[in-house]
Protein backbone atom coordinates (compact mmCIF):
# COMPACT_ATOMS: atom_id res chain seq x y z
CA UNK A 1 0.00 0.00 0.00
CA UNK A 2 1.27 3.49 -0.90
CA UNK A 3 2.19 5.54 2.16
CA UNK A 4 -0.01 8.49 3.06
CA UNK A 5 2.64 11.12 2.32
CA UNK A 6 3.17 9.85 -1.26
CA UNK A 7 -0.55 9.40 -1.87
CA UNK A 8 -1.32 12.90 -0.60
CA UNK A 9 1.46 14.39 -2.71
CA UNK A 10 0.15 12.73 -5.88
CA UNK A 11 -3.50 13.48 -5.07
CA UNK A 12 -2.83 17.16 -4.40
CA UNK A 13 -0.96 17.51 -7.71
CA UNK A 14 -3.80 15.74 -9.55
CA UNK A 15 -6.52 17.87 -7.93
CA UNK A 16 -4.65 21.07 -8.78
CA UNK A 17 -4.13 19.97 -12.38
CA UNK A 18 -7.79 18.93 -12.84
CA UNK A 19 -8.91 22.36 -11.64
CA UNK A 20 -6.07 24.32 -13.29
CA UNK A 21 -5.30 25.92 -9.92
CA UNK A 22 -1.97 27.48 -9.04
CA UNK A 23 -0.48 27.08 -5.57
CA UNK A 24 -1.72 30.63 -4.88
CA UNK A 25 -5.27 29.60 -5.84
CA UNK A 26 -5.12 26.50 -3.64
CA UNK A 27 -3.80 28.57 -0.73
CA UNK A 28 -6.73 30.99 -1.15
CA UNK A 29 -9.31 28.16 -1.36
CA UNK A 30 -7.95 26.09 1.53
CA UNK A 31 -6.30 28.52 3.93
CA UNK A 32 -3.09 26.42 3.77
CA UNK A 33 0.07 28.41 3.09
CA UNK A 34 1.75 28.18 -0.30
CA UNK A 35 4.96 27.04 1.42
CA UNK A 36 3.16 24.18 3.19
CA UNK A 37 1.39 23.18 -0.03
CA UNK A 38 4.76 22.99 -1.79
CA UNK A 39 6.18 20.81 0.99
CA UNK A 40 3.16 18.46 0.80
CA UNK A 41 3.41 18.19 -2.99
CA UNK A 42 7.12 17.34 -2.72
CA UNK A 43 6.38 14.72 -0.04
CA UNK A 44 8.43 16.64 2.52
CA UNK A 45 5.66 17.18 5.08
CA UNK A 46 3.23 15.06 7.07
CA UNK A 47 0.33 17.46 7.48
CA UNK A 48 -1.78 17.59 10.61
CA UNK A 49 -5.41 16.50 10.70
CA UNK A 50 -6.39 20.19 10.63
CA UNK A 51 -4.43 20.71 7.39
CA UNK A 52 -5.98 17.58 5.84
CA UNK A 53 -9.45 18.95 6.63
CA UNK A 54 -8.62 22.35 5.16
CA UNK A 55 -7.49 20.65 1.96
CA UNK A 56 -10.57 18.42 1.83
CA UNK A 57 -12.90 21.37 2.37
CA UNK A 58 -11.15 23.60 -0.17
CA UNK A 59 -11.13 20.91 -2.87
CA UNK A 60 -14.57 19.59 -1.80
CA UNK A 61 -13.33 16.03 -1.44
CA UNK A 62 -13.47 13.60 1.48
CA UNK A 63 -10.65 13.61 4.00
CA UNK A 64 -10.15 9.85 3.50
CA UNK A 65 -9.49 10.40 -0.23
CA UNK A 66 -6.42 12.38 0.82
CA UNK A 67 -5.20 9.49 2.98
CA UNK A 68 -5.57 6.59 0.55
CA UNK A 69 -6.86 5.83 -2.96
CA UNK A 70 -10.60 5.67 -3.40
CA UNK A 71 -11.79 2.07 -3.55
CA UNK A 72 -12.94 0.50 -6.75
CA UNK A 73 -16.70 -0.01 -6.85
CA UNK A 74 -17.31 -3.57 -5.72
CA UNK A 75 -20.48 -5.35 -4.70
CA UNK A 76 -18.62 -8.07 -2.81
CA UNK A 77 -18.16 -8.23 0.92
CA UNK A 78 -15.09 -6.30 2.02
CA UNK A 79 -13.15 -6.93 5.24
CA UNK A 80 -10.71 -4.26 6.44
CA UNK A 81 -8.40 -4.32 9.49
CA UNK A 82 -7.87 -1.10 11.45
CA UNK A 83 -4.57 -2.49 12.80
CA UNK A 84 -3.19 -2.58 9.25
CA UNK A 85 -4.46 0.87 8.27
CA UNK A 86 -3.91 3.03 11.33
CA UNK A 87 -2.03 6.17 10.34
CA UNK A 88 -0.69 9.04 12.40
CA UNK A 89 -1.21 12.34 10.59
CA UNK A 90 1.26 15.06 11.54
CA UNK A 91 -0.38 15.77 14.89
CA UNK A 92 0.73 13.69 17.83
CA UNK A 93 -1.92 12.17 20.00
CA UNK A 94 -4.29 10.97 17.29
CA UNK A 95 -4.40 7.97 14.95
CA UNK A 96 -6.77 7.46 12.01
CA UNK A 97 -7.77 4.21 10.30
CA UNK A 98 -9.84 4.97 7.18
CA UNK A 99 -11.83 1.72 7.36
CA UNK A 100 -14.15 2.53 4.47
CA UNK A 101 -13.07 5.62 2.53
CA UNK A 102 -15.67 7.83 0.90
CA UNK A 103 -17.61 6.38 -2.02
CA UNK A 104 -20.03 8.70 -3.83
CA UNK A 105 -22.69 5.98 -4.03
CA UNK A 106 -22.90 5.90 -0.21
CA UNK A 107 -22.09 9.53 0.59
CA UNK A 108 -20.00 8.84 3.70
CA UNK A 109 -16.66 7.65 5.01
CA UNK A 110 -16.21 5.38 8.04
CA UNK A 111 -13.11 5.71 10.21
CA UNK A 112 -11.65 4.55 13.49
CA UNK A 113 -10.20 7.50 15.42
CA UNK A 114 -7.92 6.96 18.43
CA UNK A 115 -7.24 9.86 20.81
CA UNK A 116 -4.41 9.57 23.34
CA UNK A 117 -4.75 11.03 26.84
CA UNK A 118 -4.43 14.82 26.80
CA UNK A 119 -5.33 15.19 23.12
CA UNK A 120 -7.43 18.24 22.25
CA UNK A 121 -8.22 19.78 18.89
CA UNK A 122 -10.69 22.42 17.82
CA UNK A 123 -11.74 22.01 14.22
CA UNK A 124 -12.79 24.68 11.78
CA UNK A 125 -16.13 24.19 10.00
CA UNK A 126 -16.08 21.74 7.11
CA UNK A 127 -17.96 22.04 3.83
CA UNK A 128 -21.62 23.09 4.13
CA UNK A 129 -23.87 20.15 4.97
CA UNK A 130 -21.20 17.82 6.41
CA UNK A 131 -22.54 15.82 9.37
CA UNK A 132 -20.43 13.69 11.71
CA UNK A 133 -21.49 10.70 13.83
CA UNK A 134 -19.18 9.45 16.58
CA UNK A 135 -19.51 6.36 18.79
CA UNK A 136 -17.08 5.88 21.67
CA UNK A 137 -15.94 2.26 21.69
CA UNK A 138 -13.53 2.51 24.66
CA UNK A 139 -12.38 5.22 27.02
CA UNK A 140 -14.04 8.60 27.37
CA UNK A 141 -14.17 11.62 25.06
CA UNK A 142 -15.57 15.08 24.98
CA UNK A 143 -16.96 16.56 21.77
CA UNK A 144 -17.30 20.31 21.35
CA UNK A 145 -20.39 21.35 19.43
CA UNK A 146 -22.83 24.25 19.79
CA UNK A 147 -20.35 25.98 22.15
CA UNK A 148 -20.48 23.13 24.70
CA UNK A 149 -18.08 20.28 25.54
CA UNK A 150 -20.26 17.14 25.67
CA UNK A 151 -18.87 14.16 27.63
CA UNK A 152 -19.25 10.69 26.12
CA UNK A 153 -18.29 7.30 27.53
CA UNK A 154 -17.97 3.90 25.90
CA UNK A 155 -21.21 2.95 24.19
CA UNK A 156 -22.46 6.51 23.73
CA UNK A 157 -22.85 8.24 20.37
CA UNK A 158 -23.29 11.78 19.11
CA UNK A 159 -24.35 13.33 15.81
CA UNK A 160 -23.48 16.94 15.02
CA UNK A 161 -23.20 19.40 12.16
CA UNK A 162 -19.53 19.46 11.23
CA UNK A 163 -20.00 22.55 9.07
CA UNK A 164 -19.77 24.55 12.30
CA UNK A 165 -16.87 24.88 14.76
CA UNK A 166 -16.40 21.63 16.70
CA UNK A 167 -13.70 19.81 18.63
CA UNK A 168 -12.42 16.63 20.22
CA UNK A 169 -10.62 16.03 23.50
CA UNK A 170 -9.58 13.19 25.75
CA UNK A 171 -9.06 14.35 29.32
CA UNK A 172 -8.81 10.78 30.62
CA UNK A 173 -5.80 8.64 31.49
CA UNK A 174 -6.40 6.01 28.81
CA UNK A 175 -6.77 6.27 25.06
CA UNK A 176 -10.25 6.75 23.64
CA UNK A 177 -11.17 4.73 20.56
CA UNK A 178 -14.10 5.93 18.46
CA UNK A 179 -15.85 5.05 15.25
CA UNK A 180 -16.70 8.02 13.08
CA UNK A 181 -19.06 8.30 10.13
CA UNK A 182 -18.72 11.53 8.15
CA UNK A 183 -21.54 12.23 5.74
CA UNK A 184 -20.87 14.60 2.85
CA UNK A 185 -23.63 16.39 0.93
CA UNK A 186 -24.32 15.11 -2.53
CA UNK A 187 -22.08 16.61 -5.15
CA UNK A 188 -22.82 17.09 -8.82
Amino acid sequence: MQNMKDHLSNTLKTLRKERSWSLDAVAAKTGVSKAMLGQIERGESSPTTAILWKLATGFQVSVSSLMEPLPEVAAQTLVRDANEMRQHPGDSGMAVAPLFPFEARFGFEYMELTFLPGYERLSEPHEAGVVEYITVMSGRMEIFTEDIWRPLKAGQSIRFCADRPHGYRNRGRVKAVTLSVIHYPRRA
